[in-house]
């Protein structure tokens, strides 16, 4: 199949932009296996996928992987004919991995052309992410071998870069030896290969005569059980090692000449290379549609996070709106000041029972001391500034609560650089501040309202600052949260405050002021609390969860998959015409999934 396609390849890179862009952030159930799958896949397109397309016609990369003690350096050297490569005698063994090619293909493994992440060197060294570039006469050309970590390595790095080489190469040839053949690790990639069609070759080595025969078929029949029936099975006897650490020419006879008539046979090769890009693309494609419905799984866990923290700080704005207006701030010192201030007693009375001559009754029984006043405003404060503080604190521990519940929010809790569980710091001066410059408000509003009347006798009786605070107690009027005894003189002391406004500004003023100082009051309050749950809010901000992320990954995905039909749709009906009586009648083949 004509895979290298400029639309394939066009394809493909946004496959892998997109999947680079894919974050899962959030610690929901199965998204580390996610993450890594989404690294292997970019790792893999970055690695192999894209670059081989790019280069279709590039020696065939064969990587020499396995388990720790297998021999693969001393088979690469031994294929090779001389020492290229340091066998690991203290394990683990740190260096980077060496890739070995004919003199004249040196050209094809530039750092843009495969690997690119890795430095390449042409000296042995210590640093694995350097890759070693080895020309060897040896090699024929359209052949490269690489020497690759042990995949069992203690050390994480050297495991993470053996994946990476496996993932990169044309050809595995997976080295395993008669005392490790069964060994979990070495089947796990090997598993690997088989669900991504990769062309393997299985190395026995270090095999005793005595188990050859019985080694080697029961390996034979694991490969099969495994899907690997196919690949090419070779056994290396146990033997003496040259002084130079080479095994026996006829020892690796077998192998060295299976390699060299790929090498030697374009069509062979190409085969080689179809089978495992085809392979590579085919599990990209399906594998991101898994991550394409993890990053769904982290939208609706932000999503529900967020409605979490909206449930916390919404209920603490209509608790602070309930208190705030059915009376509960007319108790205690409130009150206490605000009686101080407006007396009671007999006008109380005269309220109850000859409503109809209020006005002149409060003229005459009020009289607007400027302490006074100042200790109503300062109780004022005080109350509203305690109430808020007290939901500021609920929603915090409402919403820690609700985030601990679950593992995405016990996770953002665990990382957060800062306690949110309680208030903010900031939040008492805050809130004073809000409070104040709402006081302030109502004082500017009397103000403005009482411009045509600052010379009447109300007026002056009660003054701007008195009458800014009977309107401060008329928000606070209602009394559906207060009982008994105290809901009447509570109430009664809010219709005084109410009484007194309309005996200077009217009826319908009155209730246009109490209604912008109510409406002042909330907007002020919730961009209070606005500051705190957005300490919540920031958190989920900040991991960019993209809900559009998880359409444009599949979209993505299906364009390369509509590419690959549309390849495969052109290879069946080319060799329709190339064998016009090849197939039944009835039975035309279909393009392959």
């Amino acid at each position: 199949m004509k895979i290298q396609s400029e639309e394939m390849l066009t394809a493909l890179v946004q496959l892998h932009h997109t999947l680079q862009q894919a974050e899962l952030p959030l610690e929901v159930p199965g998204a580390d296996g996610q993450r890594q799958s989404r690294t292997e896949m970019v790792d893999q397109l970055e690695d192999y996928v894209i670059p081989r397309l790019m280069t279709i016609d590039a020696p065939l990369l064969t990587v020499v992987g396995g388990s720790t003690g297998a021999g693969k350096s001393t088979l690469v050297n031994s294929l090779v004919g001389r020492r290229v490569t340091e066998p690991g005698l203290l394990r683990p063994t740190t260096r980077s991995p060496v890739l070995v090619h004919h003199p004249e293909d040196g050209r094809w493994f530039g750092q843009e052309r495969v690997l690119p992440d890795l430095e390449r060197t042409d000296r042995p060294t210590t640093d694995s992410h350097a890759l070693q570039l080895v020309p060897a006469d040896s090699v024929p050309s359209g052949l490269a071998i690489l020497d690759a970590p042990d995949v069992d390595s203690v050390e994480e790095r050297n495991r993470t870069l053996a994946a990476q080489l496996l993932a990169a190469a044309d050809l595995w040839l997976f080295v395993t030896s008669a005392a490790r053949y069964a060994d979990q690790v070495p089947w796990g990639f090997l598993r690997q290969a088989a669900e991504r069609s990769t062309a393997v070759a299985i190395v026995l080595d270090r095999t005793p005569d005595e188990a050859v025969e019985t080694v080697s078929s029961h390996l034979a029949r694991m490969l099969a059980s495994r899907g690997l029936k196919d690949s090419p099975l070779f056994v290396v006897r146990e033997g003496k090692v040259s002084d130079e650490g080479l095994l026996p020419p006829e020892a690796v006879a077998d192998i060295r000449g299976w390699l060299q008539s790929l090498a030697a046979d374009t069509d062979a090769r190409g085969a080689v290379v179809k089978q495992t890009l085809e392979g590579a693309i085919r599990s990209v494609s399906r594998r991101a549609y898994l991550v394409a419905d993890a990053l769904d799984e982290q939208t609706a866990a932000a999503t529900s996070l967020r409605q979490q923290v909206d449930a916390a700080y919404d209920g603490a704005l209509e608790a602070v709106n309930k208190a705030s207006a059915d009376g509960t701030l007319l108790r205690g010192e409130v009150l206490a000041r605000w009686q101080e201030f407006v007396g009671t007693g007999e006008l109380l009375k005269s309220l109850e029972s000859r409503v109809g001559r209020v006005r002149d009754r409060v003229v005459g029984a009020v009289r607007g001391k400027p302490a006074q006043v100042e200790r109503v405003t300062v109780a004022v404060e005080s109350g509203l500034e305690t109430l808020l503080l007290e939901h500021a604190e609920a929603a915090a521990e409402r919403a820690e609560a609700s985030w601990h519940s679950v593992g995405p929010g016990r996770a953002l809790l665990e990382g957060a650089p800062q306690d949110i569980g309680r208030a903010s710091r900031e939040f008492r001066r805050q809130a004073e501040r809000t409070v104040r410059d709402w006081q302030q408000g109502v004082l500017d509003m009397v103000r403005t309202e009482g411009a045509e009347k600052r010379t009447t006798a109300r007026f002056l009786a009660f003054g701007v600052n008195g009458l800014s605070v009977a309107l401060m107690v008329v928000v606070f009027a209602h009394t559906a949260g207060l009982t008994g005894a105290e809901a009447g003189i509570a109430g009664g002391s809010a219709v005084l405050g109410q009484k007194l406004l309309e005996a200077v500004f009217g009826d319908q003023a009155v209730r246009t002021l109490a209604a912008r100082a109510r409406e002042d009051l909330d907007r002020r309050v919730v961009e209070l609390m606005a500051g705190e749950r957005g300490r919540w809010t920031a958190l989920l901000d900040s991991l960019a969860v993209d809900r559009a992320a998880p359409d444009r990954l599949r979209n993505a995905a299906r364009r390369v998959d509509d590419e690959w039909f549309a390849r495969r749709a052109v290879d069946v009906r080319e060799e329709r015409a190339a064998h016009p009586h090849g197939h039944a009648e009835g039975h035309a083949e279909q393009p392959a999934e």
